[in-house]
């Protein structure tokens, strides 16, 4: 049984003669306008689906903001629990005990327990992060009166934790930083 070969070497000859040969049987005039009804095609497909793309891209957008908007009305709402009526909050009422000391370690306390109080209270609101600085990012400044007061005191406690003892908290400085605490807490009446 004999197989047949294809001999390439003739459909690339014939190509070579069909674009240099001076002895072609094929004119360049009607190769030129083969290639230009080709070209044709190929630019009338492109924008065809350069259409189509586009539509699916609009189509899936619309649809991600349906669902986004969705998502939005089912999960938006954080369920919190209810504030008790009236009464001090009990960890604020430590913070107190510990600034009314006369020792720059339950000041130094007081101020970080004022801003786990912060992360807690930043968490209840919904706002995201990994801690009291993402959150507060995450913070539009209308939404928050006090964020810049929030903002320094949460410096004073970086400051604190990043230096320890060697940080020198003066009074003024602790009952100021507590002040600002005092102030957001009151703003979302945490307190």
């Amino acid at each position: 049984m004999r197989t047949e070969q294809i001999n390439i070497e003739y459909f690339f000859r014939l190509l070579y003669n069909l674009i240099y040969g001076a002895h072609s049987e094929v004119d360049y005039a009607s190769f030129q306008a083969l290639v230009a009804h080709i070209w044709l095609w190929i630019v009338v497909i492109g924008y065809a689906l350069s259409v189509a793309g586009l539509f699916i891209i609009v189509y899936s957008m619309m649809r991600l903001f349906d669902l986004r908007k969705r998502e939005a009305e089912y999960y938006g709402k954080l369920l919190l629990a209810p504030e008790k009526a009236g009464g001090m909050n009990p960890r604020w009422q430590h913070i107190q005990s510990l600034m009314a000391s006369d020792s720059q370690s339950e000041w130094r306390e007081a101020i970080t327990e004022a801003d786990i109080l912060l992360e807690d209270m930043l968490t209840r609101q919904g706002y995201q992060g990994e801690g009291v600085g993402e959150k507060l990012k995450s913070v539009e400044p209308s939404d928050f009166s006090t964020l810049n007061d929030a903002w320094e005191a949460h410096k004073i406690r970086n400051q604190i934790a990043h230096e320890g003892s060697s940080f020198d908290l003066s009074e003024t400085l602790a009952r100021r930083t507590i002040a600002r605490y005092e102030a957001v807490f009151r703003e979302f009446k945490a307190i």
